[in-house]
């Protein structure tokens, strides 16, 4: 299966980023705090403090396919670092995010974590299943700083610093296949179809929705595409031939808005449901609003932004303070998530005075029951693993607060619950 994103003539050009950013990475930088050494009170400190400020890295997507979640993802990691800082930050040290946008570009996603490796603690946010497989080779053999990616591919499993939050795509598709059966109608011997991006998101989608087939006797029409496919009508009119009774689709917002639009524009009226990255709230407002809110739904590893828990108010509350103008989603969850992650793994460190790389993936070793208040539990000790085989499913309704609403509370299916990632 092909592990590298886009067109075959791109993995050559991504290793031979790589090999360049083998070489520039070993130069060390002046104001990295490169090297173990004790700070104040006996701290043992590394890379990425410096005087009295731990840095982060933020490899995040503003200006591509998932330009809206990396936004939100940004700024509610902005607000937990001004939350931290404020509160008295971590050890004594203040908290600094440092920020760049690859606009989901290959190659500018490689020379950014090329660019920030030697300066960071590790990295709170890296968009991408495809370009943190990337560097992984790098990340585990020689960097060494904890990367929590929005990104969900089981390939990436296994690392001790590369560290998924929730379930894996492949886990994520068995439980909306799941779905489909237990909701939707779909029995055995039923066709569905799977619209999924080629690379390490969709592929790893693909693998669970096969997964799941073959456990309930169902069979899968792929439809593979490129994130610059935008017009769905193509996929659409195969898998209405085809006579699927339903449709998976692992790909971005506006793929998702397409394929759901042209089918209820065709009287091809099939449940549809998509991966966590495959929504955004502002869809609704456009002609395919009406379409999304009958025939879609998300899996999702997490209680959306408008959930009805302590921490979701508070959340939304903070959020609209610090950004007004900007709308809600659930890029906002999954960002404030995995900067929770990262904080609480810091503050672990600090109790034991090892605020180094390797203190920090140590201290994240320690987190076997990690709740941020939207509906799933997290177990990091186990690196080979996801760390929840949960989703909750969503259905977007403009009148809820960032645009979804639940339908399922978190559940991991029997099927979700025996199955076997391969990383």
């Amino acid at each position: 299966m092909n592990r590298t994103y886009g067109a075959r003539a791109a993995a050559g050009a991504l290793a031979a980023l790589l090999v360049l950013a083998g070489c520039s990475s070993k130069a060390k930088d002046s104001d990295s705090g490169d090297g173990d050494k004790a700070g104040a009170g006996g701290i043992k400190t590394g890379q990425g403090i410096s005087g009295k400020t731990i840095t982060l890295g933020a490899l995040t997507d503003m200006t591509g396919v998932y330009a809206t979640l990396g936004k939100s993802v940004t700024q509610a990691q902005q607000l937990y670092v001004k939350q931290l800082n404020a509160a008295g930050g971590v050890c004594g040290y203040k908290v600094a995010l440092t920020v760049r946008d690859h606009g989901y570009d290959p190659q500018k996603a490689v020379s950014g974590y090329t660019e920030l490796a030697p300066k960071v603690l590790g990295f709170a946010q890296f968009i991408g299943s495809p370009f943190v497989a990337a560097v992984k080779q790098r990340v585990d053999g020689q960097d060494k700083g904890l990367v929590l990616p929005q990104a969900w591919s089981a390939a990436l499993l296994g690392s001790p610093y590369i560290r998924v939050i929730g379930s894996t795509y492949d886990i994520e598709t068995i439980n909306a296949v799941d779905f489909l059966i237990k909701e939707k109608g779909i029995k055995k011997g039923d066709r569905i179809g799977h619209v999924y991006f080629e690379g390490d998101y969709g592929e790893s989608a693909l693998v669970g929705s096969e997964y799941m087939a073959g456990k309930a006797g169902l069979s899968v029409v792929e439809q593979k595409i490129k994130p610059t496919d935008n017009d769905m009508t193509a996929q659409v009119t195969a898998l209405k031939k085809a006579g699927v009774k339903a449709i998976v689709i692992s790909a971005g917002p506006r793929q998702a808005a397409s394929l759901v639009g042209v089918a209820a524009a065709s009287g091809f009226d099939v449940p549809v449901i998509g991966n966590n990255s495959a929504f955004a709230p502002q869809l609704l407002a456009t002609q395919a609003g009406p379409a999304l809110m009958k025939n879609y739904w998300v899996a999702s590893p997490s209680l959306p932004i408008g959930a009805d828990t302590p921490q979701a108010t508070k959340l939304v509350s903070d959020y609209r303070a610090a950004y007004p103008k900007d709308s809600l989603d659930n890029g906002i969850v999954a960002g404030w998530t995995a900067a929770s992650v990262f904080g609480e793994a810091l503050k672990k460190a600090c109790a034991n005075k090892d605020l180094t790389r390797e203190g920090v993936d140590k201290a994240l070793l320690t987190l076997d029951a990690f709740d941020s208040g939207f509906g799933t539990v997290q177990d990091f000790t186990d690196p080979a693993v996801a760390s929840s085989r949960q989703s909750v499913i969503l259905q977007p309704d403009k009148s809820a607060t960032g645009g979804m609403k639940v339908v399922r509370e978190a559940g991991a299916s029997e099927e979700a619950e025996a199955y076997t990632p391969k990383a």
